[in-house]
């Protein structure tokens, strides 16, 4: 039985939990608030997030205990928003995590230090990318949790770690493959909820449907020129952990990227948005992280820019969207 740590509470962690404990492997879920630890021992759910989805106890093991629920596992998978990764794990020295292989399921970038989750684990844990993988859609939690038919791809630099865990994943309703791409997935990952983004604040700016077909369009080619000026390898960015990833993303109804830019475009201030919401849009984040790296590489990024612009700058989004649709084609 493979023995697997979960750090994070939230709807993504949850969708994890359900898809590993059922395949049979000793989950170590750590969540940071104890009542709802005790929530979960007593009730057999997550009282937070998808709490529709009942769990087998003999599979999972919820504790508040970070250092226990690390020392016993194999895996470690990270499932808490970018934003608060450092203050997650902050009490994990670095041999804590020796030997262990890292799961990044964050689609997000550590704040200032404007650098991958991949990367803060190998500057600050000494993690190197051999014992990391990272997790990439297009797959919405919510729909975990109603079983629908999903598909996830692992990044990795080593690919017979990532189908050993892709194994621990695939049941009937999800579907997992590898892939060689560790630093192209997980910078798509990031830069497809500044995308969303984008695509709520148009709706809330009651933009069509034509204008969102050419903004994601667009956008796509905007994660091309990024990806060939950061990490220039051979990659077909129409597969599903890149274009497949950005579409979910972009259009359903279950990303609260979206969700909080058609907020937004709706006349929220961010503040307000952030307090309606009560999730995390990591695209917020990741925005200004990627707007600060992009002065180095100088990539031309118009939709990225228009969004940094309106969040970071109080650009009026409709002011700002005027400007960015005569630089679409």
């Amino acid at each position: 039985m493979e023995k697997i740590a979960v750090i994070g509470g939230g709807s993504w962690a949850s969708a994890l939990v359900k898809i590993l404990s059922e395949n049979k492997s000793q989950v170590y879920w750590w969540m940071r608030n104890e009542n709802d630890v005790q929530h979960l021992n007593n009730y057999r759910h997550n009282p937070r997030y998808l709490s529709g989805v009942t769990y087998d106890l003999n599979y999972v093991k919820p504790s508040s205990d970070l250092q226990a629920v690390v020392a016993v596992a194999d895996w470690v998978i990270l499932a808490v928003p970018a934003a608060f990764v450092q203050e997650a794990i902050h009490g994990l020295a670095a041999d804590a995590l020796k030997d262990k292989v890292l799961i990044s399921a964050i689609k997000g970038m550590i704040p200032k230090e404007n650098i991958l989750i991949t990367e803060y684990l190998e500057k600050h844990y000494n993690v190197p990318n051999s014992h990391q993988l990272v997790v990439a859609g297009p797959c919405h939690a919510e729909e975990v949790a109603m079983e629908k038919q999903s598909y996830l791809t692992i990044g990795s630099h080593d690919l017979p770690t990532a189908e050993r865990f892709c194994k621990l994943l695939r049941n009937r309703y999800v579907n997992a493959n590898p892939l060689d791409d560790l630093d192209g997935i997980e910078y798509c990952a990031v830069i497809k909820n500044i995308i969303a983004l984008a695509c709520g604040i148009a709706r809330g700016l009651n933009y069509g449907d034509n204008f969102q077909a050419v903004l994601v369009s667009n956008a796509m080619q905007e994660i091309e020129r990024f990806l060939h000026a950061a990490m220039p390898i051979q990659r077909d960015l129409n597969g599903s952990a890149y274009l497949g990833d950005l579409l979910v993303t972009a259009y359903s109804q279950f990303s609260r990227n979206r969700t909080f830019g058609n907020m937004i475009g709706h006349g929220y201030t961010v503040k307000s948005a952030q307090i309606e919401m009560n999730m995390v849009a990591e695209g917020y984040y990741a925005v200004q992280s990627i707007y600060a790296l992009n002065k180095t590489l100088q990539v031309d990024m118009p939709i990225t820019t228009a969004v940094y612009l309106i969040l970071y700058e109080r650009i009026s989004p409709a002011v700002e969207f005027e400007i960015l649709k005569d630089k679409l084609k």
